[in-house]
């Protein structure tokens, strides 16, 4: 159980193995995605119960091509984070077995609590294994822990204690930490995902979690293989609320809320700035995105244009708005001349992207370009001078005084003419997000002209992300790379020509665009492939 050297190789075998596409009996391993964090917590809560504590330290993930959900199908599990998964699962297992849980937990009792059982051993095994590798255990796998529970119970003399360490094995295991996509011959040379490997696709997509029971069961009888079936099972799961889950996921992700990991700001300058107002900026930015699209099912591209959100006491205290209720968040809607509009104009977006003394034009302009309309900007050439940005002593006083002169020079002209619009017409706030009307005592220009389209100010650049087409567009194509771990830019718009048609037919609905994604042909087509990718952080 304890032998690391052993299971490492074992995690590389099916690494390796899986990308060039070894079979195994008849399917083939065609992808491993490494679940994510709030996968690995969502997955064990909705198994065993949210009572049962996940305590321990995740590895890193790193951004590819604007997502996260692209780096999980290259991400290995390094010895360190091995050790992490290793005492996690080593503490969910003591928990699941103990005094507490085992009642629950167990779903039969050994003929002695001082000795091994087999048939009860193989019934635990057997309940768990299916939900935790997310298809039924194979016999050997089965009996594998059976043997290791077996072994265990006559050492220690606690039948628990044997199931723990079995348990615990499962959960460090590759057939766990990894989602195994494993496809079956469709005719031809085409590759189709198998049954078990859709229902976990779904459910991570729809749910951000491990297929429940009535999933699992649509994979057994292979009712996912057919139409109805399939749009069955989609429709059950977005009538959930548990979708909200899955598309806060997918969200978080796009939006990279991630990024205020690293977010700091300048506290002298700017004291209303604290951890705990980047955690409201984040819910509030996702709370709005999840009623707009998924409870009203709104039009997604007014994500560009509402005014309405949803405020705590710390947002308030930024957006200079009273607070009068007393529960910890109230619905709010900003007066027009508050120059908000939508999620370009929110807390999250505006300090993200900023200095910690100030704002940054380039810094907005670049990552809202990225995010919304999928343009990413050139990394800018290692010799480039920015003096003349940083320069406030000078003649040159405000931000777009300053990137004006800077932005002369040849070899940043192109890039900051690509970038810096969207940035320039949010600089009335400030780097956290507060509003403003002058720098340094003189009156900001808030107009930008971008691709032939001259806005002004937030409305004015939220209208123009709103009736830009590449803005639904991006967002189609960053949710089935999101949905597939595929990378966004090597993904077609052809690839799901007729589920976005439906989208753009139906007015831009988010549930639409779900519904049309999973239920496509290609959605579940697959290839066995080594692609090298590139990894912006």
């Amino acid at each position: 159980m304890r032998n690391k050297a052993a299971l490492a190789v074992f995690l590389v075998g099916i690494m390796c193995g899986s990308a060039l596409g070894w079979a195994a009996g008849s399917d083939q391993v065609v992808k491993l995605r490494r679940l994510s964090e709030q996968e690995y917590r969502n997955s064990v809560g909705d198994i065993f119960g949210k009572d049962i504590a996940v305590q321990g330290m995740f590895e890193p993930q790193i951004r590819i091509s604007g997502l996260v959900a692209t780096s999980t199908a290259v991400l290995s599990v390094t010895p360190a984070g091995f050790e992490s998964f290793s005492k996690m699962a080593d503490s969910i297992g003591l928990q699941v077995t103990d005094a507490a849980h085992r009642g629950r937990l167990v779903p039969c009792a050994p003929k002695s609590a001082n000795a091994p059982d087999d048939t009860c051993a193989a019934e635990f095994f057997s309940r768990y294994g299916r939900m935790l590798f997310r298809r039924p255990l194979t016999a050997d796998e089965r009996q594998a822990r059976v043997n290791l529970a077996h072994t265990m119970t006559r050492s220690s003399g606690d039948f628990y204690g044997g199931l723990r360490y079995g348990l615990a094995q499962m959960l460090q295991s590759p057939n766990f930490l990894f989602r195994k996509e494993s496809a079956i011959q469709a005719g031809g040379k085409a590759l189709k995902l198998e049954p078990y490997s859709r229902a976990a696709r779904l459910s991570y997509l729809m749910w951000d979690t491990t297929p429940d029971a009535e999933l699992m069961q649509a994979a057994q009888t292979g009712e996912l293989n057919t139409a109805a079936g399939l749009d069955s099972q989609v429709e059950r799961l977005m009538a959930s609320r548990r979708a909200e889950a899955g598309m806060r996921a997918f969200f978080a992700d796009m939006l990279e809320l991630d990024t205020f990991d690293t977010v700091s700001k300048d506290s002298l300058i700017f004291p209303k700035w604290s951890a705990a107002m980047a955690s409201s900026a984040r819910e509030e930015t996702l709370r709005g995105a999840i009623d707009l699209t998924l409870r009203q099912n709104g039009d997604v591209r007014d994500l560009m244009t509402t005014r309405k959100t949803f405020i705590n006491r710390n947002l308030a205290a930024i957006y200079d708005v009273d607070f009068s209720f007393d529960g910890e968040w109230m619905p709010h809607e900003f007066p027009l001349a508050s120059g908000r509009s939508g999620l370009v104009t929110q807390v999250s977006m505006l300090s993200m992207f900023s200095h910690p003394g100030q704002s940054s034009p380039t810094k907005r302009g670049v990552a809202l370009m990225d995010i919304f309309l999928c343009e990413p900007t050139p990394t800018p050439p290692a010799n480039v001078d920015f003096s003349a940005i940083n320069d406030t002593s000078g003649p040159l006083k405000t931000v777009r005084e300053r990137l004006m002169a800077h932005a002369t020079t040849p070899a940043c002209a192109s890039c900051h003419t690509h970038s810096d619009p969207i940035g320039l017409s949010l600089e009335g706030f400030d780097t956290i997000g507060g509003r403003r009307l002058t720098e340094n005592g003189r009156p900001i220009d808030l107009s930008a002209t971008l691709q032939g389209k001259t806005f002004r100010d937030g409305p004015g650049l939220g209208r123009y992300l709103h009736d830009n087409p590449k803005f639904p567009a991006c967002m189609a194509r960053k949710l089935y790379a999101y949905a597939k771990g595929v990378d966004t830019e090597e993904v077609d718009a052809s690839t799901f020509k007729t589920a976005y048609q439906a989208f753009a037919d139906s007015g831009y609905r988010l549930r639409t665009l779900i519904k049309g994604l999973v239920e496509s042909p290609e959605f579940f087509d697959t290839q066995v492939a080594i692609k090298q990718v590139s990894a912006r952080q």
